[in-house]
């Protein structure tokens, strides 16, 4: 992030923060009549409609509008997208060849990395017709985050698909009063100071801090919920988890919900069991992330499914073969919706386990899903009880940052390592992150380490947080 950059959004956040709740509100809500029409104007009802009209699509109808769309996809791509015209030339591959292509060949087309993808994102990487829209960040846990452009026919189409296989799915939609607990930063610094919750007006979104969650405070997130009536829940998995597991424990009654609809970690049985006896409904489980180029999402029966007309997810064993049913791949997504910066064949960096039996109880011809390996991670603890699995916006646009890991030592002891590159500025970067670790979870002794590399598990992933609290 440049200084400037920097200056500028800690200008806007402390703001925000000096203003009372009740303008806090306000100013969450005009923020959310924006996003409500960025995402349910134009295409969004066609959209949904023709999502809808391809539910119960055959495996051949599939593989016909997946060919269709792929082609339509590449052919885009080589025209308009400078960084896929020059890998795909150097590479030997022709024009003709990518609008002739079958479902077949697209192993043989080189992949899409996440450094590729973070060094050209902003660039060459950008459709040459790219029409209005922003950026928007992933979380960057292990490092720098991903910068993915949001077109408005891209998040419209992208919004209607959502609908019709999430909510739909769990027996919900978006009209409905809605509780969130994402990475958003909603209160000043990292004081437990009453309401940990927002409210969007126009999106009857009532949004719940994921920073500020203790056996103490849990009261004040159902008194939240009972407020604004909130019918469902959704948002990070583990913090739904926490927040469920205070109640319990504290023998407090929840409303009940409709669904919960987690995402962003996995999903564990036992996180399931807790959230569905505090909220006594069902709870469904879903891949997809800020990069929307996959969707993975449970169907009412429990199972699994893959929705084809949002890309294609190919799941790739360790020596490049494609996983077969009951093996683990990891996942390899090309995303049919964004044509303004197309991610094609995309090393996203998580897994998957094809189910053994592919026959789904609710007649969808989709490919089913056993588990979402995902990444699983430790919990940092803060002082005063709070539990934290993830840091939206701790690394966001550091310059030079490749990846990051954080360890929790002790109560008092944090450590980072941090793999930089030559465009990384030490003082000016550690005093930004720490300041950021501070606002979110209160004060720590903080040490930076910069190793060559980060330790690799056996699953293949970097682990981006590490506790030895016992």
């Amino acid at each position: 992030m440049t200084d400037e950059y920097n200056i500028r959004y800690m200008k806007l956040e402390n703001f925000y923060y000096k203003l009372p709740v009740g303008l806090q509100n306000a100013c969450i809500s005009c923020y959310g009549l924006f996003w409500k029409n960025h995402r349910f104007g134009g295409i969004y009802n066609e959209s949904y409609a023709e999502a809808i009209e391809r539910e119960f699509f055959s495996y051949e109808q599939w593989e016909e509008y997946q060919t269709r769309q792929l082609r339509k996809l590449l052919i885009n791509a080589f025209d308009n997208v400078p960084f896929y015209k020059k890998k795909y030339t150097d590479e030997g591959i022709s024009r003709d060849f990518l609008e002739r292509i079958t479902l077949e060949e697209l192993k043989q087309l080189p992949y899409l990395t996440k450094n590729e993808l973070r060094q050209f994102g902003k660039s060459t990487l950008l459709s040459t017709k790219k029409g209005r829209g922003m950026f928007c960040y992933s979380s960057g846990s292990t490092g720098t985050p991903t910068a993915i452009y949001y077109g408005i026919d891209f998040h419209q189409k992208w919004s209607g698909i959502f609908e019709a296989r999430i909510r739909n799915w769990a027996g919900i939609s978006r009209k409905m009063a809605r509780g969130m607990i994402g990475g958003r930063r909603i209160l000043p610094q990292s004081e437990l100071k009453a309401p940990f919750y927002r409210y969007n007006i126009f999106e009857k979104q009532t949004y719940f801090s994921a920073y500020h969650l203790t056996s103490g405070t849990a009261a004040d997130y159902i008194e939240g919920m009972e407020k604004h009536n909130v019918e469902y829940m959704t948002g990070y998995a583990m913090s739904n988890f926490f927040l469920a597991e205070f109640i319990e424990k504290n023998n407090l009654r929840a409303p009940k919900m409709k669904a919960v609809i987690t995402s962003s970690e996995k999903l564990t049985p036992e996180m399931r069991k807790v959230i569905e006896r505090v909220y006594n409904c069902k709870t469904f489980d879903g891949y997809s992330g800020t990069e929307a180029c996959g969707l993975i999402t449970e169907t009412q029966e429990g199972q699994l499914l893959v929705s084809p007309d949002v890309g294609i997810m190919e799941f790739i064993k360790e020596d490049g073969s494609y996983a077969t049913n009951g093996e683990e791949g990891e996942i390899v997504s090309t995303g049919f919706l964004n044509y303004d910066q197309p991610l094609i064949r995309y090393r996203i960096g998580d897994k998957a386990t094809l189910s053994k039996n592919q026959i789904s109880k609710s007649k969808h011809s989709m490919t089913i899903v056993d588990e979402i390996t995902g990444r699983v991670e430790d919990v940092i603890v803060a002082r005063d009880g709070r539990k934290i699995v993830r840091f939206h916006g701790l690394y966001l646009e550091i310059p030079g940052l490749v990846s990051a890991q954080i360890i929790q030592h002790d109560l008092e002891h944090i450590s980072f390592n941090l793999v930089c590159d030559r465009h990384y500025t030490k003082e000016s970067s550690e005093k930004v992150i720490k300041s950021r670790l501070e606002s979110q979870i209160g004060k720590f002794e903080v040490e930076f380490n910069y190793p060559e590399s980060l330790p690799i598990e056996k699953n293949g992933k970097i682990k981006a947080v590490i506790s030895h609290l016992h």
